[in-house]
């Protein structure tokens, strides 16, 4: 147990360290009117004994999604919903966040025994879903719709639900944790050093028949799909585990081990998707250059991609979306001249009119296309070029990744080639106005919404 409380203590210590850090530059989300946290006791079979804290929001959908969001050792529910932005995203998107807390208080999660390794096998799992159960029967919850999430020993959680209840969770976002069962002990709350200290690794066969023989054993529907989050710094659970989360969830969803696209949708994210057959991406990473134990940083977007990845937003990765694209800055829409059919001719934006040369559509394979004069034209990085400056052009479809476009939470379009984002010359606003690509830079140039 000594060993299990050190792992606390650091974690406090960093905590600290973090707060100082960005507190100040990093305001709380705004909570305007928002509903209150609310403490649920008697919710059903909870063999640790933890704690339940609930959070609906005053705008709650009709049958609302749930996110189970899961704090760190040394932390609680009520520290997770005060020290992270998925309160307040869940006030503007409408759905359920619960926030359990361990038992005793303060404690990190039981990743590491033989009951929590598998499905009904007892201890904090068993718990966790019974507080998923008591919000959908006595608060709407939709069962179709649940999710999950944590920060540290609640990314390894995480891990874990997603491993022992397939069929319960549509998608997880895990952040800082370690592969399922990578922390096994055999006792409840060991400790595990060669896997915090990211020497342990497999083969992705290795990593995902623990999965497949252990956590639910016969069970062949449907796996949820997986986000993973980790600071290349980090010093407390070492960033190798990303790579070996990213081998045991690839191969849990059947998709290979190249990444489909990857890109950097803010500086210093670095980000890699693994689509399956129909574009659908499966397995989604992000490595935060410099960033040590402290995702998701709050005030920045990073819960935000969370909860867009996972769906509750009502976006996800996988529909396709058709309209103008707006230009924030300039209030005008992206639009191909006149309407022309000619590869190569630069966009620009325009006074918004509904025609066809002003709407666009988002695929599954990422490629932001048009449909004018009987012919589809795809939004094109001219020459595949990754410098600041490439023109923003319509070229005949080729499937090539200087056609493939993130559209971003955060209201920017990045290439997936380069990273850059799309950008109105000069921020200019004027009918006109020829569209680039440049380094991503949160001016509202480089600002676009559909609709």
């Amino acid at each position: 147990m000594a060993r299990i409380w050190s792992l606390q203590s650091r974690l406090l210590g960093l905590l600290l360290a973090v707060v100082a850090a960005i507190g100040v530059g990093l305001p709380a989300a705004p909570r305007a009117a928002a509903a209150s946290l609310t403490q649920v006791t008697n919710f059903g079979t909870n063999p640790t004994n933890l704690q339940m804290y609930v959070y609906v929001p005053n705008n709650v959908k009709a049958n609302p999604p749930i996110l189970l969001a899961l704090h760190g050792c040394q932390g609680s529910g009520p520290y997770l919903y005060s020290s992270t932005d998925f309160g307040s995203l869940a006030d503007q998107d409408g759905f359920i966040v619960i926030y359990p807390s361990s038992n005793p208080g303060g404690s990190c999660w039981d990743v590491s025994s033989d009951q929590a390794l598998r499905r009904n096998g007892g201890s904090d799992p068993v718990g966790l879903m019974s507080m998923i159960t008591y919000t959908e029967q006595h608060y709407g919850g939709n069962p179709d719709a649940v999710y999950v999430t944590g920060e540290s020993s609640g990314g390894m959680m995480t891990n874990v639900m997603l491993a022992d209840y397939p069929d319960v969770f549509k998608a997880g976002a895990a952040f800082m944790g370690v592969p399922y069962h990578c922390f096994y002990t055999g006792t409840v709350r060991g400790w595990n050093g060669p896997c915090a200290g990211g020497q342990v690794s497999m083969t992705p066969q290795q990593w995902g028949d623990l999965v497949r023989n252990n956590a639910d054993p016969g069970y062949n529907g449907p796996r949820p799909r997986v986000q993973l989050w980790h600071g290349t710094a980090d010093t407390t659970l070492n960033y190798n585990n990303l790579g070996e989360e990213t081998k045991q969830w690839t191969n849990v969803l059947g998709v290979g081990q190249t990444p489909s696209s990857s890109d950097t949708p803010v500086t210093n994210w670095n980000r890699a998707r693994y689509n399956n057959a129909s574009g659908s991406t499966q397995v989604e990473t992000y490595s935060i250059v410099g960033a040590g134990h402290q995702l998701p940083i709050q005030g920045t977007q990073m819960a935000a991609y969370a909860v867009h990845f996972m769906g509750l937003d009502g976006g996800g990765s996988t529909p396709a979306t058709t309209g103008a694209l707006h230009a924030v800055g300039a209030a005008k829409c992206l639009d191909d001249p006149n309407s022309t059919t000619t590869p190569g001719t630069q966009l620009q934006i325009y006074s918004c009119n509904g025609q066809a040369n002003q709407t666009w559509t988002h695929n599954s394979s990422n490629e932001l296309t048009v449909a004018v004069g009987g012919s589809t034209l795809c939004l094109d990085a001219n020459a595949k070029g990754t410098a600041n400056g490439t023109k923003a052009i319509v070229w005949s479809c080729n499937g090539q990744a200087n056609q493939q476009w993130n559209v971003n939470p955060n209201g920017t379009i990045t290439s997936v080639q380069s990273g850059l984002c799309l950008d109105v010359v000069g921020a200019s606003t004027a009918n006109g106005a020829l569209v680039d690509l440049w380094s991503c830079n949160g001016g509202s140039n480089q600002k676009w919404t559909f609709g």
